[in-house]
């Protein structure tokens, strides 16, 4: 009777530990998933900006063509995750050279579909950093899942891996001169 209970104990706790696993794994699918719509949500926003920018600019073509070929690409649904975070990492840098360049055209800054296009843009950005947020934290509480004892056994079992955080680019984590920002 004893040998029976040790072996319902020993099934129950490993049927929890493969439960916490699959629901971290889940999680960390969930939290990518969120960030997917927030990019979804903000290449949306892409062809509004180009073509209130385009009314008002006839200089800045080089960086409307590259922003347009890089929503293209986003649209293409056949990225992997990799190339997805690589390729909103070149659209936000591409983006904010615009807005900084607009900084060169008053009557756009003056314009109100501009200014509500900027703000829903800010909005977006600050959307897409809390999901960035959540995903990390998902990916870090699952990385730590399959590298603890016992759940590190269950993971081998199960091929699970450690899945790399979102990590900021070395670019944006420089300090922003404000010198270089308003003598453009």
């Amino acid at each position: 009777m004893i040998i029976v209970i040790i072996l319902v104990v020993f099934l129950a706790v490993c049927v929890f530990i493969y439960n916490s696993l699959i629901e971290r794994r889940n999680q960390v699918t969930n939290a990518f998933s969120a960030i997917d719509v927030m990019l979804k949500k903000r290449f949306d926003l892409i062809p509004n900006l180009v073509e209130v920018v385009k009314q008002y600019t006839n200089y800045e073509q080089s960086t409307l063509t590259k922003i347009v070929e890089l929503r293209a690409k986003a649209g293409s649904g056949s990225l992997t995750e990799t190339e997805k975070a690589s390729l909103d990492t070149e659209l936000s840098t591409a983006v904010k050279g615009l807005m900084i360049t607009v900084e060169n055209y008053p009557d756009l800054k003056a314009n109100t579909n501009f200014l509500n296009l900027q703000s829903t843009w800010t909005e977006s950005e600050e959307q897409i950093a809390a999901a960035r947020r959540t995903y990390n934290a998902s990916v870090t509480s699952y990385n730590n899942a399959i590298m603890m004892f016992p759940g590190n056994m269950f993971a081998g079992m199960l091929n699970y891996t450690k899945i790399d955080v979102l990590e900021t680019p070395a670019e944006e984590r420089k300090n922003i001169s404000a010198k270089e920002l308003f003598n453009n």
